[in-house]
């Protein structure tokens, strides 16, 4: 195990172009620390510098507490697990594990020994004669994992490695992977767009926004209290709702807002800018429900995904569809109807003009807010 340290990791190519803007971050021992992003935001090139295959423009990377900006990619203790599986397609199973410990000059019993300990803790052992072709697609990844544990390195670096896999099988290999980090109590970084990953995986997640890290926590910390607008609407799935208010004036209780309609509420945040203006109020689509009284909407589609049914309804003054999660057996609201829209304050969040999240007031002698709008 290791720990590693990023500090003002800057990355420009010769062409001027940079892609990593001063990033800093400490990844603890036996963390499962996982940097989610959308494509293009950095989150490849910072794994590919962790593992030395792309050199670090400015900063320093620790591992261990070792600058290891100039030291070789072999000689660092990490081991990389591709997209691509990029295994050896006319050697065997055990021939791809085997093949770096070859390189490293171990004897027969090490590799032997230690390649049957990786296909034991992957249950592959009954692959381990077969070529890659007769592999499937989850096979494939785990003779790939395989070859990274039989290195024992200090540090996994998982570059979507799922993403080649199907729905079934990504839930698959997603669970596999969490009971192996538990039994091997290694460090693992794992790179992934797809926030579902990120969420059910991670002990705690950086979110990458055009090379810059824009939040780090655990995951119920990034879902439930977002930095700014980018990680609210980046994880979530649906995404949270933005709806356009105004920030009117500070009160005892909070701030009120006013919102599409005229609607008016008070939550406890404080105005962050200390004055009026525009202002997004954020909610998440388990935190609405249909009411006499509230935001006036009209249905436009409905989901139906078993347990529960996504409705999307629009609203006058709001750019994006309004999502709204409900029971499964809830009677289906009719396409066109009209309706109102209420919510719990308590589950709100409120950004400014630039996107930053307003701070939330700590009011422990508030009374039980209204559920109304």
């Amino acid at each position: 195990m290791s720990r590693l340290s990023l500090k003002n990791i800057h990355k420009a190519y010769d062409d001027g172009n940079a892609v990593i803007h001063d990033v800093s971050l400490d990844i603890r021992d036996g963390e499962f620390m996982v940097f989610v992003g959308p494509s293009g935001c950095g989150k490849s090139t910072m794994m590919r510098m962790i593992a030395g295959l792309e050199e670090i423009s400015a900063g320093e990377l620790r591992i261990d507490d070792k600058l290891a900006n100039d030291i070789e990619p072999a000689k660092r203790g990490v081991a990389m697990v591709f997209q691509s599986y990029a295994l050896y397609p006319h050697m065997t199973v055990r021939g791809n594990m085997a093949f770096s410990l070859k390189l490293a000059g171990k004897s027969k019993a090490e590799i032997d020994a230690a390649v049957s300990r990786a296909a034991r803790t992957l249950q592959i052992e009954h692959l381990l004669e077969r070529k890659p072709k007769a592999l499937s697609g989850g096979q494939r990844q785990r003779v790939a994992i395989g070859r990274a544990i039989v290195r024992k390195p200090g540090v996994f670096l998982f570059d979507e490695p799922l993403s080649n896999l199907d729905a079934a099988l990504r839930v698959q290999m997603r669970i596999e992977l969490a009971r192996l980090h538990k039994e091997l109590g290694s460090t693992m970084i794992y790179v992934t767009h797809d926030q579902v990953e990120a969420m059910t995986m991670g002990d705690r997640i950086a979110v990458f926004n055009a090379g810059r890290i824009e939040q780090v926590g655990t995951p119920l910390e990034l879902y439930n209290r977002p930095a700014n607008r980018f990680v609210a609407g980046f994880l979530g799935s649906p995404r949270m709702n933005f709806i356009p208010a105004r920030a009117l004036q500070q009160q005892a209780a909070g701030l009120e807002l006013e919102l599409p309609g005229g609607y008016r509420l008070a939550l406890p945040f404080g105005d962050g800018d200390g004055g009026d203006g525009a202002a997004t109020l954020g909610v998440r689509a388990e935190h609405l429900f249909f009411a006499e009284s509230g935001l006036p909407v009209t249905v436009q589609l409905v989901e139906h995904l078993g347990d529960q049914q996504i409705v999307y309804a629009l609203c006058e003054g709001v750019g994006e569809p309004i999502a709204v999660k409900l029971p499964g057996h809830e009677a289906e609201p009719a396409l066109g109807s009209r309706r109102h829209l209420a919510l719990d304050p308590r589950h709100c969040q409120v950004f400014d003009q630039k996107g930053r999240a307003l701070p939330r007031l700590d009011l422990t002698q508030q009374a039980e807010p209204a559920l109304a709008l």
